[in-house]
């Protein structure tokens, strides 16, 4: 079948759009971030005397008007994410349509489609949760950052699948590894917050950041979502490693040869299942678990990258 040139132009129309309303999203949650009111100080020095003071001055009280002033922006970013995740969908729909075939069967449908469910668990979060929209910027910059990347290095030219890709399994392993992946991401990200927000919680009060770092949820807020989004996104991990490898006795006729690709899937496995498990573990608790979810955060995207741009492999065929 030839492709449809007009839906695969439309595709790529939505892609700038999605990339250009993404943009507009991360200023929008700077805006929130920066003219936001600061969570409340809880904690109080007691004065000579007995009188208790609060630990920060007359500008630690946000005003009710620089609170209005930040769930304004949240909300102006969080609509325009919506309507930038919209667009996103629209490139791989188009570009499904005009193949006729599921949108994910090379490197640049398979990374624009984790970006995409990154996104959306995210949006889901944030609406769900208001107090997460402060980590909006945080979650957008590598967004756009990765869209931009995608669209210069990645891009190739709509076409039908190649013969070993013509398969059922696709629909099944690669879009059980798309989910995973865009679950992993926001956890990872959670967890480099984390890292950064505990350092300054464990301060003295007075000694704490006041810039965008006094405005993020806080250490145990971040610790949930990352691992929530963790425990959510590592069975579906599970099933995408357990899919491969029955789709790789149908086509190679073997469940595992430690191609690369097999190899860095299962070792980000491994990663993900230590760093639950570390989260159950006294000793292992807070900074050391975080630190393994990023590691696993980087295995992931060196799989995606590295591995598939550089070394060679049986899956080097899809670029996936």
């Amino acid at each position: 079948m030839t492709p449809d040139q007009s839906l695969l132009d439309l595709s790529d129309t939505f892609f700038s759009v999605a990339v250009a309303l993404y943009s507009v999203a991360l200023v929008s949650f700077c805006a929130q971030l920066a003219f936001g009111r600061r969570p409340a100080r809880t904690r109080e020095l007691v004065a000579a005397g007995g009188v208790a003071t609060p630990t920060g001055g007359a500008d630690e009280a946000p005003t009710a008007e620089r609170s209005r002033r930040g769930e304004r922006w949240g909300l102006i970013a969080i609509g325009v994410t919506v309507l930038a995740a919209l667009a996103h969908a629209a490139v791989l729909l188009c570009r499904g349509l005009a193949t006729d075939r599921l949108p994910w069967g090379n490197m640049y449908e398979f990374a624009t489609a984790v970006v995409l469910v990154a996104v959306v668990v995210y949006t889901v979060l944030a609406v769900r949760s208001p107090a997460l929209r402060h980590i909006g910027v945080f979650v957008l910059a590598p967004v756009v950052l990765g869209m931009v990347g995608i669209g210069l290095f990645l891009y190739v030219e709509g076409a039908p699948l190649v013969a070993a890709l013509r398969s059922s399994w696709l629909g099944i392993h690669v879009t059980a590894a798309i989910l995973g992946f865009g679950i992993f991401l926001v956890s990872g990200i959670a967890s480099v917050l984390y890292l950064v927000r505990v350092k300054d919680e464990a301060k003295p009060v007075e000694e704490q950041g006041t810039g965008f770092v006094s405005r993020l949820p806080s250490s145990a807020a971040l610790d949930r979502l990352a691992h929530r989004t963790a425990v959510f996104g590592f069975p579906i991990w599970t099933f995408a490693v357990i899919a491969g490898a029955i789709w790789a006795e149908s086509a190679w006729g073997r469940f595992w040869g430690w191609d690369p690709k097999e190899t860095w899937s299962f070792i980000a496995w491994v990663i993900y299942a230590a760093y639950l498990h570390a989260r159950t573990t006294a000793g292992w608790r807070g900074r050391p678990a975080a630190w393994v979810n990023v590691v696993g955060l980087v295995v992931m995207v060196f799989n995606l990258t590295f591995v598939n741009l550089v070394s060679s492999g049986l899956h080097s065929y899809g670029g996936v």
